[in-house]
């Protein structure tokens, strides 16, 4: 085959198999048979007569003249076709091999039968041995080689399936940048080759449709900020005189934030002085009228000034006769204020915002023909905006989807018959199921009486892009919701967690360990520990745990981890955990710790859809080790080493550069937030490390993580066992203060600390707290109190101890974080915090520890 660019015609298949001539094979024998025959008739006439072969003579020719008489009768009748392409078959290939987009169409062994020059050229191939099928164009794509595979599933099963898809770099090697791609599949069976089936692949080059549909979108963000700041004001309001929008510049005159403005917080008798509100109550109209009146009068400035103003107001009134939301333009009429040449800069600046503006605007007659129409029009609908000179103009209904040009027939007709409040209708566009577009219709009076005047003015939005992003809206909306459940139910859970483990150790506390309940009550206050655990990833989820760096063992912590990780990455992927020798300590918070490795392995799973290994690595980094690595901004020191290795697709150099940014991901819509690899990176910098992503694409991606060598002060530990020693008698004879709403919570603390000799006093409430403070014989130590409690909020009750008694020390309990609730409290006040669930000697800790200060 010669190269497809320099020997091929424009327009001509690159491949096509798609028609076979006749067998050459068979023409041979037919042609050895005759032969044979001759040379055996020319034998026989040497031994016998001429009389007596001519009957074997006669008999072959018989035979021959009966097989052309019958192919005659069987060509006739279509029972033998002749080789040669069919009209409608030559019709059919020379679209294909006109069409734009890349076609290619396999058979059931994933051979190529046909691929039009579009298809060479979108894959880059020189020549017909280059052309390959698109599962394996797409084969290096792991994200995109998934929804290949998907594709051709849905053709095998006789479905059509589409997909878009986006590419870092395009498919031919000639082009550069993200490519943006669409994919059709379809499946084909052809009734005249014994149902020969086929597989129809279309693949499009969309890119530039996403550009305009991302410029379209920030240019209409921009016209709306200009009609923000016009020059002139403008302000709408409802029927009942509430208002419901007004422009910055409006705001600023009458002296109101504009981003404290609320709909309906503002009627227009505030803002109009005295008895003028009358002459805008007094418009009234027919049903199905507009009217529009031009009124002087003056507005109420929010400090209580005049503002002279000329509004042209314009009122819509629906079918049954009630005035609609109106429709505003003021203009300022203060001493100074050139009038024509401020209205002469609007009219200017409102035509350039009509010009410039995204929205396709156009006029429709009674027949719903368009007539004049802007050029954002042009560009959305341009086929059926173009005609032939003396051809009749389109309709408008033809460009939306049959099962909306009912609804829009009708909105057209109400226009047309003078309605002044139509519904807009959002509508699928023709021919093509994912574009939409929202249609506003405004009847016109102008041509009242004349046959041929326009009836309507239609403004069309596309909404593709609106759609695809409530979409992501609703799914953000649902995740917050369900991390806010999440909170509320682990922090009523944490409560009965708090009394499950808080009355088991007080069993345990009577029981023996040779007492045979004593293991059950073990097993109880072991499973509400797991509970626990289970809670704090509840906490974490809605982000409203309580962060407690601490001194970790690396190589625990990953064997401790290794059996969620399993299940985590699942039967293809398997894990191999490589422990170094004796690894210095790190000082961590457990719970983003583990979150970053589960993070960086959930990534590893993903882009090893085939399977593979996920390895895992730690060793200790010397100062100077650190120093000879290569590394950008890595400060020699001595570091604990975890590596997080994958064999999976690999990233390019782009990719790389943004991996760490906040919601950038590869993934599909869907499929990921973006936060993931942002949030390790958090987490790694705040324990003070650093992280070095490594990929090369096909091979795999390697995760550096240094985190910093905690040294072991002697001098601390030993004041830390000194500590333990004290504490280890966690008896005493203070008087505490107990305050907590939930009842089961208030009675285990309350037994705990009274077994320790404490004098505990208890509250339900806040409220209660104070009266059983102010009543109390002796001096209360210490108060110990929950944080969300009814009437009185934990922190709120500080502040009122502290009124009374400045020095009262005080321990907050609570399942959420502790910082949830700081910063609701007073600069510098001192307290500890326990967070729930708590044990028994955890809650007698505490309490020995507070009471201990400063003694």
């Amino acid at each position: 085959m010669n190269s497809i660019d320099t020997h091929s015609r424009q327009g001509d298949p690159v491949i096509d198999r798609s028609e076979r001539t006749g067998n050459v094979g068979l023409l041979i024998i037919l042609a050895f048979v005759l032969v044979a025959a001759a040379g055996a008739f020319a034998v026989m006439s040497a031994y016998m007569s001429r009389e007596q072969v001519e009957p074997y003579v006669l008999a072959l020719l018989g035979v021959l003249a009966v097989i052309g008489v019958f192919s005659l009768f069987a060509g006739a009748i279509g029972l033998i076709r002749f080789a040669g392409r069919s009209q409608n078959m030559g019709l059919a290939k020379q679209f294909m091999d006109s069409m734009t987009e890349g076609v290619v169409v396999v058979d059931g062994e994933g051979r190529i039968v046909y691929a039009n020059q579009a298809y060479g050229d979108m894959v880059g191939a020189e020549a017909a041995r280059d052309v390959r099928s698109v599962e394996r164009v797409f084969s290096g794509e792991a994200n995109v080689a998934e929804l290949v595979y998907h594709l051709g599933q849905a053709a095998s099963e006789g479905r059509m399936a589409q997909e878009d898809v986006r590419l870092v770099h395009p498919l031919s090697p000639h082009g550069n940048g993200p490519r943006w791609y669409r994919l059709r599949v379809r499946p084909l069976t052809l009734e005249g080759d014994e149902g020969k089936k086929l597989t129809v692949w279309r693949v499009a080059d969309i890119t530039g449709d996403r550009d305009e549909q991302e410029t379209s979108f920030q240019e209409l963000q921009r016209a709306i900020n200009f009609l923000d700041h016009a020059p002139a004001g403008f302000l709408s309001a409802d029927a009942q005189g509430r208002l419901l929008y007004l422009n910055a510049t409006l705001a600023d005159w009458l002296g109101y934030d504009l981003a404290r403005f609320e709909q309906g917080a503002i009627t227009l008798g505030s803002v109009v002085r005295g008895d003028d509100i009358v002459l805008l109550d007094a418009i009234s109209g027919e049903p199905g009228e507009v009217k529009t009146e031009i009124l002087d009068l003056d507005f109420v400035k929010r400090n209580g000034q005049s503002l002279p103003v000329r509004l042209i107001h314009r009122v819509p009134f629906g079918a049954d006769g009630t005035a609609g939301d109106s429709r505003t333009l003021v203009l300022n009429r203060s001493p100074g204020e050139d009038i024509s040449e401020s209205l002469r800069a609007a009219e200017v600046r409102f035509a350039r915002f009509f010009n410039s503006t995204p929205i396709a605007i156009a006029s429709v007659d009674r027949e719903g023909r368009l007539g004049g129409t802007n050029a954002p029009f042009l560009k959305l609908f341009g086929q059926l905006a173009e005609r032939e000179a003396g051809a009749a103009p389109g309709k408008l209904v033809d460009v939306v989807a049959e099962d909306k040009q009912a609804e829009l027939a009708l909105a057209l007709q109400a226009a047309a018959d003078g309605q002044g409040e139509i519904p807009p209708v959002d509508a699928t566009l023709a021919g093509d199921k994912n574009r939409s577009a929202r249609f506003y219709v405004s009847a016109v009076k102008d041509g009242e009486g004349e046959d041929n005047a326009d009836a309507a003015i239609v403004y069309a939005l596309e909404t593709t892009e609106q759609r695809a992003l409530e979409a992501q809206f609703a799914q953000s909306q649902k995740m917050q919701a369900v991390g806010q459940l999440a909170g509320g139910v682990a922090h009523d859970f944490n409560n009965m967690l708090t009394a499950i483990i808080g009355f088991s150790d007080l069993l345990l506390a009577n029981h023996r360990p040779s007492d045979p309940a004593f293991q059950d009550i073990m097993n109880i206050k072991q499973n509400a520990t797991r509970a626990a655990g289970l809670v704090r990833q509840l906490l974490a989820f809605s982000r409203r745990q309580t962060l407690r760096p601490q001194v970790l063992e690396l190589g625990e912590v990953l064997s401790d981890l290794s059996v969620l990780l399993d299940r985590l990455l699942g039967e293809k992927v398997s894990l191999k955990v490589v422990h170094g020798r004796d690894l210095w300590p790190i000082m961590a918070d457990l719970n983003q710790f583990e979150q970053v490795v589960i993070n960086l392995a959930v990534n590893a799973r993903d882009a090893m859809p085939k399977g593979g290994t996920l390895t895992v690595r730690t060793r200790n980094v010397t100062t100077e080790e650190a120093a000879a690595m290569d590394f950008k901004g890595l400060v020699p020191a001595e570091y604990v080493l975890l590596d997080v290795e994958d064999k999976g697709t690999g990233m390019s150099e782009e990719v790389l550069e943004k991996i760490f940014e906040p919601f950038f991901s590869t993934k599909d819509v869907g499929k990921g937030t973006g936060l993931g690899l942002s949030t390790v990176y958090g987490i790694v910098k705040q324990t003070g490390g650093f992280i070095y992503p490594q990929s090369v694409v096909g091979e795999g991606t390697t995760f550096h993580i240094f985190l910093p060598r905690q040294i072991q002060d002697e001098k601390a530990e030993v004041k830390k066992s000194v500590e333990q020693v004290s504490l280890s008698d966690l008896t005493g004879d203070a008087t505490i203060l107990l305050v907590e709403d939930e009842e089961a919570v208030r009675a285990f603390a309350a037994r705990a600390l009274a077994s320790r000799g404490y004098t505990v006093l208890e509250a339900s409430s806040g409220t209660e707290a104070l009266e059983v403070l102010a009543e109390a014989e002796g001096p209360v130590n210490l108060v110990v109190s929950d944080v969300v409690m009814p009437e009185m909020y934990g922190p709120s009750l500080l502040v009122e101890l502290r009124k009374t008694q400045p020095d009262l020390k005080i321990i907050f309990v609570s399942g959420y974080a502790e910082d949830a609730f700081k910063k609701n409290l007073p600069e510098n006040e001192k307290f500890h915090f326990l967070p729930k669930p708590f044990t028994l000697k955890q809650l007698a800790t505490a309490v020995k520890e507070t009471l201990a200060e400063d003694e």
